[in-house]
């Protein structure tokens, strides 16, 4: 008898947190009833068990590790009662079948790099505070901030009551638009509050319009587009990991459209 929550992410439904999110939410059953105890215990090999109504087979899939560049317009979630476009339509629409889910979020309104898997432990890794996983993303916001404004960014500013962890600012050019004149930065930090990036740009006057994540980690992909799939690389996988692969590294196949 094994945890559900251990088992669903051994499954590769979800991560241990999200499973238990699941539980908490009423939409995990077990043999026909609702699961209401985080510790609920299962058989894989005996008892049936659906997640949102959908029956979860009892043989673990083949890990895989997906990376997206996802379009604005498209939410980082398996299903939105909205109905807007998911990063799954994404996946479907690159001929890509399967239960992955996406590791981590990013904002409707952003494009960007995100991981899918169906790998619940390295999810939990990458997704939990304690690593403090750097993200990157290059910002185009409206006017030019002075130097003592960036510096506030690097040093943390409060939004929503607590104050950021420090960042790394780069102002890496200005541009001229019908706008007026807008500048590009390149914002990393260690946190992931809810639209935090626009959030500091706001907080000094310079809002964003147009926003883009760039690197996950030591995931980079400058030449994947919009709306583009690929594997990652063994390599990749074990960078995630925090851990390096003694075997050659694993072409990444065609990114998928």
């Amino acid at each position: 008898m094994i945890r559900l929550n251990k088992l669903l992410s051994q499954l590769g439904v979800a991560s241990r947190r999200v499973a238990d999110d699941l539980i908490r939410q009423g939409r995990v059953e077990l043999n026909g009833h609702v699961v209401a105890e985080l510790g609920t215990k299962a058989d894989p090999s005996r008892d049936h068990i659906k997640v949102d109504g959908r029956r979860i087979k009892g043989a673990a899939p083949d890990r895989r590790y997906l990376l997206m560049n996802k379009p604005a317009g498209v939410v980082s979630t398996r299903s939105d009662p909205q109905r807007r476009r998911t990063v799954l339509d994404v996946l479907s629409g690159c001929g890509i079948r399967g239960y992955f889910y996406p590791v981590g979020r990013l904002d409707y309104d952003t494009e960007g790099l995100i991981i899918l898997t169906n790998d619940g432990e390295l999810a939990e890794r990458v997704t939990h505070p304690r690593h403090m996983l750097e993200r990157t993303y290059e910002a185009i916001v409206a006017g030019t901030p002075e130097e003592h404004d960036l510096e506030r960014l690097r040093r943390g500013v409060t939004i929503d009551g607590h104050r950021t962890l420090p960042a790394e600012i780069t102002l890496r050019r200005l541009i001229k638009t019908k706008k007026g004149t807008q500048s590009v930065l390149d914002i990393t930090i260690k946190e992931g509050r809810n639209r935090q990036v626009r959030k500091m740009c706001d907080s000094i006057g310079h809002p964003v319009d147009h926003l883009r994540r760039t690197r996950i980690g030591p995931i980079r992909d400058l030449k994947l587009k919009a709306g583009e799939v690929r594997d990652l690389s063994d390599s990749e996988v074990a960078a995630l990991r925090g851990t390096r692969t003694a075997s050659p590294e694993r072409a990444p196949r065609p990114a998928h459209r």
